[in-house]
């Protein structure tokens, strides 16, 4: 595979285990779905099970709330990454959440333990009835994307199907400043099949959550990666 110049200059500052995945990668192809998926497995080195990712630059402007792209699906494979699960509430559905699976279940106690610093969980769930509690917590969840939203399916009455989703591989997707999405769709030790699936079904999302004021090409790019590995692009839809 030949290089740019300044190529050349990134990748004296690689690991030899990274150089030698990016040589796997043809320079300039644009590779099907099927073999993008082969070659993130394989440029896959780290010690540990490295998470898969898709990176979809969408033709979107993100500064306008017409154009946002963000919501959560349920990948039918799962992530591979068990979540540790918070649940704002009380009463009777302090139970329910723990009964479905819950690792920590709370209110105001919750709160003032995050308030001192602590955010040992994944994804944070509350009953309707909590969200004038945990909007007090909102400068410090909010910028860690941890903060409960009923767009997320994250504020609701029915805790124990929140928590399932999310035990189950949900994903959050949100378009950044520039109109990307980044998303994980599993571990490299899944089954090739199972990657596949987990990719069309964010794709599929993503297409028919399109916003009526985003014009012209809405896909532009697609990009699969290895957590450590080099970027591999992907046909168009």
């Amino acid at each position: 595979m030949s290089l740019k110049p300044q190529e050349e200059i990134l990748m004296v500052k690689r690991s030899k285990k990274y150089r030698a995945a990016l040589e796997l990668i043809e320079h300039g192809k644009v590779y099907d779905v099927d073999a993008a998926v082969e070659l993130a497995k394989k440029t896959a080195t780290a010690k540990f099970d490295e998470t898969i990712e898709m990176h979809v630059r969408l033709g979107v402007d993100p500064k306008y709330a017409d154009q946002q792209v963000r919501g959560a699906i349920v990948l039918p494979n799962g992530t591979g990454k068990t979540k540790k699960v918070l649940v704002f509430t009380k009463g009777e559905k302090v139970q329910v959440a723990q009964d479905a699976g819950a690792d920590f279940v709370g209110s105001d106690e919750l709160v003032a333990k995050i308030q001192g610093g602590w955010f040992d969980f994944d994804v944070a769930i509350a009953t309707p009835d909590m969200m004038g509690v945990v909007g007090r917590l909102g400068k410090l969840l909010g910028p860690r994307g941890l903060m409960p939203n009923p767009k997320l399916g994250t504020v609701t009455p029915d805790v124990a199907k929140a928590i399932a989703e999310q035990k189950a591989g949900k994903v959050e997707y949100r378009t950044d400043k520039a109109g990307n999405i980044h998303c994980p769709i599993g571990k490299a030790s899944f089954d090739a099949d199972k990657l596949k699936e987990n990719y069309q079904t964010l794709l599929d999302t993503l297409i028919r959550v399109k916003p009526a004021a985003a014009k012209g090409q809405y896909v532009r790019s697609i990009h699969l990666c290895a957590a450590m590995g080099p970027s591999i692009p992907v046909v168009l839809p």
